[in-house]
């Protein structure tokens, strides 16, 4: 036998050829692949094998002495509320029902100068008096916001935001700047100010104010828990983000640096574009903000860590919606509970999935055969992993 080599040198010559062009194409792209598969394997390794966060109570616990009755740590600033209804969910509410029947007090997430998100919202699901007279229920509606980051215009969208508040009084302000980075602040605003002002709410929900939410079926999941427990303690559901890794691009406006946050993954936690939780939790929250810091700006991981402190864990709900918007369908609209994404369409996707007939679809055994295909071809699709899982195709 004889060896050809310069064969063996030519096949050598393009395995270096090719041996390099990968590694240049993965130098490259290494931030982007560090991101989707390395952090994300090693986030899942510490999430579902260690599973340990006992760290978070050590690091993120305020001492003691410096624990304060109002809800503000002394190293921290306590923001004075610039717009407040006290009595929003008390016997000086406009409709004068009682105290005690509030079943949801709802928080609305809303940057100042987003008015007609919040009249589209009210003119649709946050309207308390259509859930009063269609679905028999008390419902709390209330906007939480900061004030304008821009100071040029702060004055003017702040004479603004006061009109609007005197003609539909639903606007809870603090005053700090109304900016990604303040987002705990604003979620520490609804807890304390749920905690103070409307304790007798048996569910607590935070949702921002381009999510819409189908209020008919969620007052019936919410009335079907309370038939089964009356009391409905330690529900904290939504679209739960298990094992997530912290961003550590710089250029994404996720990013937490190793300094705040060392550790490879999150606590478990809601999206925070929509999530809802029992008494008991929100008042576990409140109390867990008292003896945590809030540097951790990113809200729904701040969420997570309270939560963790307490004991709290999250329950998946297959129609609470993650990052994306849910497909348009009548067979969706029966089961849904929230979509993210609904800046401009809120009044219209209201009237198409409140339509009573929009349940004729679903009726019998060919209407849930034939509904069920839908949702299999509409959402056990890659596209919309960030909405519904395929596991709601089947439930």
């Amino acid at each position: 036998m004889f060896m050809n080599f310069r064969r063996i040198r030519k096949w050598h010559y393009v395995q270096l050829l090719t041996t390099g062009l990968l590694l240049s194409v993965v130098m490259v792209c290494w931030e982007g692949l560090d991101h989707h598969v390395v952090s994300h394997m090693r986030s899942y390794t510490y999430r579902y094998l260690v599973n340990r966060y006992d760290f978070l109570n050590s690091s993120f616990s305020i001492p003691p002495r410096h624990h304060r009755r109002d809800g503000a740590d002394a190293g921290l600033v306590s923001y004075p509320y610039l717009i407040n209804h006290p009595g929003k969910c008390g016997a000086g509410a406009k409709d004068e029902k009682s105290l005690d029947d509030v079943l949801l007090l709802l928080f609305v997430k809303s940057s100042p100068e987003n008015f007609e998100q919040r009249q589209a919202i009210r003119d649709t699901w946050g309207n308390e008096s259509f859930v009063w007279s269609q679905l028999g229920v008390n419902m709390r509606t209330v906007f939480v916001l900061g004030v304008h980051p821009d100071v040029g215009r702060r004055s003017s969208v702040q004479s603004a935001l006061l009109q609007e508040d005197r003609a539909y009084g639903d606007l809870i302000q603090q005053n700090f700047l109304d900016t990604f980075h303040n987002l705990t602040a604003k979620l520490i605003l609804q807890f304390h100010w749920g905690h103070d002002y409307c304790p007798q709410a048996r569910f607590l929900m935070s949702a921002d104010d381009d999510v819409f939410i189908h209020v008919p079926n969620l007052v019936k999941y919410l009335q079907e828990l309370l038939s089964r427990q009356p009391e409905a303690k330690d529900l904290w559901v939504g679209h739960v983000h298990r094992g997530a890794p912290p961003i550590r691009r710089k250029k994404s406006k996720y990013h937490v640096p190793n300094d705040l946050y060392p550790w490879p993954s999150y606590p478990d936690y809601t999206a925070g574009a929509g999530y809802v939780v029992s008494r008991d939790v929100a008042a576990k929250i409140y109390y867990a903000t008292l003896m945590l810091n809030s540097s951790m700006y990113i809200d729904d991981v701040f969420m997570g860590i309270c939560a963790k402190a307490m004991g709290v864990s999250p329950q998946e709900h297959v129609y609470f919606s993650g990052e994306g918007k849910a497909p348009y369908h009548p067979c969706i609209y029966d089961h849904m509970i929230t979509s993210h994404g609904h800046a401009t369409d809120l009044r219209s996707l209201w009237q198409a999935a409140t339509d009573p007939t929009v349940y004729r679809h679903s009726r019998g055994f060919l209407g849930s055969v034939y509904c069920t295909a839908v949702r299999v071809m509409l959402l056990c699709l890659p596209y919309y992993q960030n909405t519904y899982s395929c596991m709601a195709a089947f439930t």
